[in-house]
């Protein structure tokens, strides 16, 4: 679905550099970027509100030796989606990067304050001037996205990519979302395959991390039957001899509907487990016992007698 500028074939899996300037120095940054090259990955997701702009202008450090041969994805409009905000955001993303052309742009978020077709419109100016190659929306429902895409059609421009949460812990877009992305044709890119932290284990563990430095990964991820399911998790994977953050990948990336899972680390050895579910190959059984670990949510319709 996606290329690069050079005309070369995107990685399925991506690497997001929300850490970049934060958890991660410029020296992890670089070693996690190097790592994720090094096994073929050439789909990198940033924002223009991480960080405080220090992950998008390490990153375009990084891809300016090689940027035609790198796919860079970025996002505006979290706190905001007017045409003002988006216009200034856009502007700032690209001088961080240091790029004239962004590979593809996110709205990070929806927003209620702004119609729709407003936000959109704004975005049909890089379309046409050809300063955005492709489009898509971040944490939108299927309603929403939907509409977007009808909007963007009679702005002369399409919507291709999404990005929502997706972790085994964090299923909703089973409900609709993923059905609507494989029958629509959108590729779906979603964050937070560890689950901040969680699927890797090391709470289980007594270890420390996102989920006790971020109230808002704190609240996402509080329920107890979390817990419970990733302490099944690191269970099964060590049945099996893998790490649960592998485990916890490769799930995600199992899934038919899904274009390829966004990784992420704050260094390289943290890194190394998600990496390894590029390779790692998870069958029918081994998946359905994964799933199995966590409550599926029930269909859209609430008709469970035909689930």
């Amino acid at each position: 679905m996606f290329t690069t500028i050079s005309g070369a074939e995107v990685s399925r899996f991506s690497f997001g550099t929300m850490q970049f300037g934060g958890g991660a120095d410029d020296v992890a940054s670089r070693g996690m970027y190097a790592a994720c090259r090094e096994v073929g990955i050439n789909f990198f997701d940033t924002a223009y509100g991480y960080t405080d702009g220090a992950s998008e202008k390490l990153l375009g450090g990084m891809v300016a030796a090689e940027r035609d041969d790198v796919f860079v994805a970025t996002k505006c409009a979290y706190t905001g989606a007017s045409p003002a905000d988006i216009h200034a955001q856009v502007a700032e993303s690209r001088r961080r990067l240091g790029v004239d052309v962004l590979d593809l742009l996110y709205l990070h978020r929806w927003d209620a304050s702004v119609p729709l077709e407003v936000s959109l419109e704004a975005l049909a100016h890089y379309a046409s001037s050809g300063e955005v190659r492709y489009f898509g929306v971040s944490n939108f429902a299927s309603w929403q996205v939907m509409k977007a895409r009808s909007l963007a059609t009679g702005f002369g421009f399409d919507i291709t990519a999404l990005q929502p949460m997706y972790n085994l812990v964090k299923r909703q877009v089973e409900v609709e979302l993923l059905p609507m992305a494989s029958s629509e044709g959108f590729a779906v890119c979603p964050y937070s395959p560890l689950g901040g932290g969680l699927l890797t284990g090391k709470y289980v563990s007594g270890g420390t991390g996102r989920l006790a430095e971020d109230e808002r990964y704190a609240a996402r991820y509080a329920p107890d039957w979390m817990g419970e399911a990733a302490g099944g998790l690191v269970t099964l994977a060590d049945e099996i001899g893998v790490s649960p953050a592998t485990l916890a990948v490769a799930w995600v990336a199992h899934n038919t509907a899904i274009w390829g899972p966004i990784i992420s680390a704050r260094s390289v050895e943290q890194l190394e487990p998600s990496l390894a579910a590029l390779e790692f190959r998870m069958d029918a059984d081994l998946y359905a016992r994964v799933s199995e670990l966590s409550p599926a949510p029930p269909p859209a319709t609430d008709r469970l007698e035909e689930a």
